[in-house]
């Protein structure tokens, strides 16, 4: 095993421990929470690696390394979980099987015509702007995106009634600033008003390196880590 397998494995090795402990803080079954490796600027030889370390869902918030790395590895769950412009649907779409950043009615039309056009069935989750626990005075939401809490049941009922799409649930950020803890108890409350309309979509992508515990606490049940698993990232290209 190369030095670099062997990095990530440790890396990994320390990942799950911190989600086990998670779990079993917030008495959860360690089978409720998924791992989605971020593999944002890394080569694919990282993602082959995961791989065969056992990871099987990977996320990228960039189209173009989602649509350079996911053919090489088709036997993944490919993510996209970044903020996504409307002429690139049909790309992802291509690639990915879950969109955790839905955050607008023209990228619901978007993403339903690509789907119909790829003939699959894209999984889309809401992503919803915890901007209100982020620090009055601090550009919390900056390229973060979301919709309001308030705007969550009607971009639901689009997506829902759109040709080729799913409705899974909800994403968030915790805003820059903000104590995890209260933005992601807001993000469960938003998720289960929008599960009591619609049982199945019940997943919450919510948690990063630095605050997966509060995440899993509060009902996640998708964790997006990067550089715990894969370390500081190498600059954009």
């Amino acid at each position: 095993m190369s030095d670099r397998a062997d990095e990530l494995r440790d890396n990994l090795l320390q990942v799950q421990e911190r989600i086990e402990k998670a779990c079993q803080a917030a008495g959860r079954s360690r089978d409720e929470v998924t791992l989605v490796a971020i593999t944002k600027t890394f080569p694919v030889s990282d993602v082959r690696a995961l791989a065969a370390l056992g990871v099987h869902d990977v996320g990228e918030n960039r189209e173009q390394e989602l649509k350079a790395k996911a053919p090489d590895c088709p036997d993944l769950t490919w993510h996209f979980v970044g903020q996504l412009q409307s002429k690139k649907a049909r790309s992802v779409v291509r690639h990915s099987s879950v969109v955790h950043s839905v955050d607008r009615s023209s990228l619901v039309v978007a993403l339903s015509k690509a789907a119909v056009a790829e003939d699959k069935t894209l999984r889309c989750l809401i992503q919803v702007s915890l901007a209100a626990y982020g620090p009055a005075d601090a550009a919390t939401g900056a390229g973060r995106g979301g919709v309001e809490p308030s705007d969550v049941p009607g971009l639901a009922a689009e997506i829902v009634t759109a040709d080729g799409l799913e409705l899974g649930g909800v994403m968030a950020v915790a805003p820059l600033g903000s104590d995890p803890d209260e933005a992601f108890a807001g993000l469960r409350d938003v998720a289960l008003r929008l599960r009591s309309d619609h049982p199945g979509a019940d997943w919450i992508s919510a948690g990063m390196t630095g605050d997966l515990e509060a995440a899993i606490k509060h009902g996640a049940t998708h964790v997006r880590l990067g550089r715990a698993l894969l370390g500081t990232r190498p600059p954009l290209g």
